[in-house]
């Protein structure tokens, strides 16, 4: 157990990470970031984890980030000496030689769709929808997808997601080729953890070396996610994003007409 709003369990060499604020549909505050990013960590160090399996309660996998919480603002954006938490969460997922396996249940919302491009198995519900609306919020993607998403799907179906902002269902979303396989409800969970336990139980150094070889370009990865880490950040501070969170919080359409 971490915090209420993040579980994990450990078992059969499987460390589960698990989303657990449903009431909120699953959105994730800077608390939540790290608390992931320990997890992460806490597997990279153990030898008795071989491999992580993120899930979560309730009928949302995430609603991505908790606007309010960006809104409110966090000071270690701002501070050169100090990595942000969503930040060490994402440098996790880049850098993780162990199998990372994803069930999602519901819908998955900018972050809860940008994680799964670092998952070596992502298993979906058939009632899963994939959203990343970063340009209607006035940011940009983050998790190095503006490079990883036309790499699995191509530049044109990216731009459908992280131009347009189109919401697309399990089949479309295995049909990009970030989802492996959609299944019913009721039996995601059971095929997610079969899935992950197998990995489990393969040789540790295989597993972790042949992940390595599946993904050379680890360091141009990370470079893109600072990259799009700094213009996130300055959105964060932009007057369009004012507006945007202004008009998210107060379920009105959002008027960028007088900016430029």
């Amino acid at each position: 157990m971490m915090t209420e709003f993040i579980s994990t369990t450990e078992d059969d060499g499987v460390l589960r990470l698990r989303f657990n604020r449903p009431e909120k549909k699953n959105a994730i505050t800077a608390a939540m970031y790290a608390d992931l990013a320990d997890g992460l960590e806490s597997a990279a160090s153990r030898p008795s984890v071989r491999a992580v399996l993120f899930e979560s309660n309730g009928d949302i996998f995430t609603a991505g980030n908790d606007i309010a919480d960006f809104m409110a603002g966090d000071s270690a954006m701002d501070d050169p000496h100090q990595t942000p938490p969503v930040m060490r969460f994402l440098f996790g997922l880049a850098s993780a030689e162990k199998p990372l396996v994803a069930a999602v249940q519901g819908g998955a919302v900018g972050v809860g769709v940008t994680m799964l491009l670092h998952c070596d198995l992502v298993y979906a519900s058939n009632k899963a929808t994939f959203h990343t609306p970063f340009v209607d919020l006035a940011l940009v993607p983050e998790a190095a997808s503006s490079m990883l998403l036309p790499h699995f799907a191509g530049h044109q179906r990216a731009a459908e997601m992280l131009l347009a902002g189109k919401k697309i269902d399990a089949e479309r979303a295995q049909d990009f080729g970030f989802v492996n396989e959609v299944v019913a409800p009721d039996v995601l969970e059971e095929t997610a953890l079969t899935a992950v336990r197998a990995l489990a139980d393969k040789a540790p150094s295989a597993i972790r070396l042949t992940k390595s070889l599946m993904k050379p370009n680890r360091d141009a990865v990370i470079a893109k996610m600072k990259e799009e880490g700094q213009h996130f950040a300055a959105q964060l501070s932009s007057a369009e994003f004012r507006e945007a969170g202004m008009a998210f919080m107060q379920k009105r359409k959002a008027d960028f007409s007088k900016l430029d």
